[in-house]
């Protein structure tokens, strides 16, 4: 591990032990997550609480989430409704949406949470659909070759004012390579490049350091 890495994982557990301590809820989530051979690529703790502070700021009683994996980040979304706010979560593996079932169940979410299975690309127009209720918040945390389309659909699921969040933007820096030919990364600059031209949000992405390494996030308002 390099000097910098650890100095970046320092800070983070420092951080995380003063403002937001985590339970034996959120411990087993991911102790579940990982003796389920789910990849170790959670939101860390501080970001966790992030989502959760932003949903509360957004006032949020419906709540969209594109990337389960095993729940975690969908335990503190869920802990920022209301007792009649809905969060629908979107999984493409239904291994890991039986994990993260169970971990929702544990943190007693069952009742305001709905993992659907299968390419998000296939259930959001379903959801769509359904004509339900504008989202509040969506968080988008799935495949990024096609965030692009997420952030597409969201604007569709969402309202004047609701926000959308995007991780895992800055992609160790290879974000800026114009000539990229990971999907990743392509996919990532396709998303960027509508939240900076659609007439309908306003946006801004943030690069951060931490547990996990150099990485970001987008914030994308939308607007009237």
């Amino acid at each position: 591990m390099s000097t910098a890495q650890q100095l970046w994982d320092d800070v983070d557990a420092y951080f995380t032990s003063l403002l937001c301590p985590t339970d034996e809820v959120l411990t087993a989530a991911l102790r579940d997550s990982d003796a389920a051979g789910l990849p170790a690529i959670s939101v860390a703790p501080n970001q966790g609480k992030l989502l959760q502070l932003l949903a509360r700021l957004q006032g949020a009683r419906r709540v969209l989430e594109i990337g389960t994996l095993g729940g975690y980040s969908t335990i503190w979304l869920g802990r920022a409704l209301p007792e009649d706010g809905r969060l629908i979560t979107l999984e493409y593996d239904a291994g890991h949406a039986e994990v993260a079932r169970r971990n929702l169940a544990r943190a007693g979410l069952e009742g305001i949470t709905e993992v659907r299975v299968g390419p998000a690309l296939e259930s959001l127009p379903k959801l769509a659909e359904e004509r339900q209720e504008p989202f509040d918040l969506v968080f988008i945390d799935a495949d990024k070759a096609n965030n692009a389309r997420y952030v597409e659909w969201a604007l569709k699921l969402t309202r004047p004012g609701s926000l959308i969040v995007l991780d895992n933007v800055v992609r160790g820096g290879r974000v800026t390579d114009a000539g990229s030919e990971d999907p990743s990364v392509r996919g990532t600059r396709a998303a960027l490049e509508l939240i900076a031209t659609h007439p309908r949000l306003s946006g801004t992405a943030v690069q951060t350091v931490g547990t996990k390494g150099h990485d970001g996030f987008a914030l994308a308002r939308v607007l009237d």
